[in-house]
C-alpha cells in the first residue's frame, strides 16, 4: 500500500496534480474536499461538529485502505506547519500506513501567489470544490490563510527519505504528476 500525501496552500493545484497522478498509476484519489463538501451542508468544517464528523470519514477511509490489497491512495492536504496539531495529525495518518507496511511519500508543491489566485478560479477546482465557488469568500480566505499560518515547509524541516518539492507555478498538472511518477517510481 501506498499514500502520496501532496499538500501545500490552497490552490497550488494539489487536487489537480492528484487527478492526473490518478490517470498514470493504479493510485485512487481522496482530495480533502471530498469530505470537507460531504460534510458542509450539514455542519460548517469551520465547526466542532464539522470538523469531527470530517475527521471521522477520512480516518475510515485511511484505516480500510491502509489494510487493503489496493495499489493505493493519494491524499491531498493544506498542512500548517506552524500548528502542532497539523503535524500530529500528518504523523498520525502515516502511523496508519506504515503500521500496516505501507509507505508513505510527500509531495509539497508551492506556487507564486499570483498563480494560486488564478487557479482558484478554474473550473476544474470549482466543478470539484463546492464550498469554493463563492469566489470573493475563496480568494480572502486564501490571502488571509498566508497571514496566519506558514502553508510550506522550511528547508530541511521534512526529514523524510520520500520526499519531494516541486515549484508547480510554471508547470502544468500534467508534467507535475509525471514527474511525481518518476521520482517515486509509481
Amino acid at each position: 500500500m501506498k499514500l502520496v500525501l501532496i499538500f501545500g496552500p490552497q490552490a497550488v493545484g494539489k487536487m489537480t496534480v492528484g487527478h492526473e497522478l490518478e490517470k498514470i498509476t493504479e493510485l485512487k484519489l481522496f482530495h480533502n474536499h471530498m469530505t470537507i463538501d460531504l460534510v458542509n451542508p450539514f455542519f460548517d468544517y469551520g465547526t466542532k461538529e464539522g470538523k469531527r464528523l470530517v475527521g471521522l470519514f477520512r480516518q475510515e477511509i485511511f484505516k480500510a485502505m491502509a489494510k487493503s490489497d489496493q495499489y493505493g491512495l493519494i491524499f491531498t492536504y493544506v498542512w500548517a506547519f506552524d500548528m502542532k496539531e497539523d503535524r500530529d495529525y500528518v504523523d498520525q495518518v502515516c502511523q496508519l500506513f506504515e503500521s500496516e507496511g505501507g509507505t508513505v511519500y510527500f509531495v509539497e508543491l508551492e506556487a507564486d501567489l499570483d498563480e494560486r489566485l488564478k487557479r482558484n478560479k478554474s473550473p476544474h477546482r470549482l466543478q470539484h470544490k463546492p464550498s469554493k465557488r463563492n469566489l470573493t469568500w475563496s480568494e480572502q480566505d486564501l490571502v488571509q490563510s498566508m497571514d496566519q499560518y506558514r502553508l510550506n515547509s522550511n528547508a530541511g524541516e521534512i526529514e523524510r527519505e520520500n520526499y519531494i518539492r516541486i515549484n508547480n507555478t510554471h508547470l502544468s498538472a500534467t508534467e507535475v504528476a509525471q514527474q511525481i511518477k518518476e521520482y517515486f517510481g509509481l
